[in-house]
């Protein structure tokens, strides 16, 4: 099956996961936002998500168009595309873990997006500083170490599980995980040194998801996108103190 992926063309943001996925699957898909031509490019984001085309529209970015499916919000996109793509157990308990961990995943990217943005989305980050100091100091210290130590908890706790998260081989959950030690390495790199120690197993899988053939080669090219102070993970030296 063709993908089609929606997603703001100039940041990685919460349509990186979903994007990490189908490089790891190798499989086909257009990355429609990002594109020129008929039918691409934001204007044909905005008229799928806005027209009248769809009765069951999305609320936001990302959604992916599979056949006639429309399926929104990254943790129900990643739920769908895991059987089809391989990258999640086949038990019925295994992918209700997998999609539990991934809504786990979900709240940390909340809490890293409100570390710069604590009071509203409408307002630029220069308006919103001290609060965004104050909610970074919670993030560093507290919502970060507890969330990433979780996480540790359940690599190591998996029976078998090869130094992955959900069963014994990857999962679409172990590429999130990649994004998330990727993403906070750029936005708090003194945090993350400083609980290095404490998650040596996440530190691990990020390597070794890194090196992984259709990953490597999708980190080396164009399509993947630097991380920047558009997107969820921004690097504001005055919020990793």
């Amino acid at each position: 099956m063709r993908y089609e992926l929606f997603y703001w063309p100039s940041i990685q943001g919460r349509g990186e996961f979903v994007r990490l996925a189908l490089e790891e699957a190798g499989t086909d898909y257009v990355d429609v936002a990002r594109e020129r031509g008929h039918g691409l490019g934001v204007d044909a984001m905005l008229r799928l998500m806005n027209g009248p085309e769809l009765s069951q529209p999305p609320f936001a970015p990302p959604f992916l168009r599979a056949g006639r499916q429309v399926i929104a919000q990254t943790a129900n996109i990643l739920q769908f595309l895991g059987p089809c793509l391989e990258l999640v157990p086949g038990s019925a308990a295994s992918r209700l873990w997998a999609h539990q961990l991934q809504l786990t995943v979900e709240d940390l990217v909340v809490d890293v997006h409100d570390t710069h943005h604590p009071l509203a989305m409408s307002l630029y980050y220069e308006d919103q500083k001290p609060e965004a100091v104050r909610r970074a100091k919670f993030f560093t210290e507290e919502r970060a170490p507890e969330l990433l130590g979780y996480f540790e908890n359940v690599l190591q706790r998996n029976p078998g599980g090869r130094g992955y998260l959900v069963g014994r081989s990857l999962s679409y959950v172990d590429l999130s995980m990649f994004q998330i030690v990727a993403g906070l390495g750029y936005a708090f790199p003194n945090m993350m040194a400083h609980l290095a120690p404490e998650i040596p197993g996440l530190l691990a899988l990020h390597k070794r998801v890194a090196q992984r053939p259709n990953i490597a080669a999708y980190l080396a090219s164009e399509r993947r996108l630097p991380f920047n102070e558009d997107g969820i993970f921004r690097h504001y030296p005055e919020l990793d103190a």
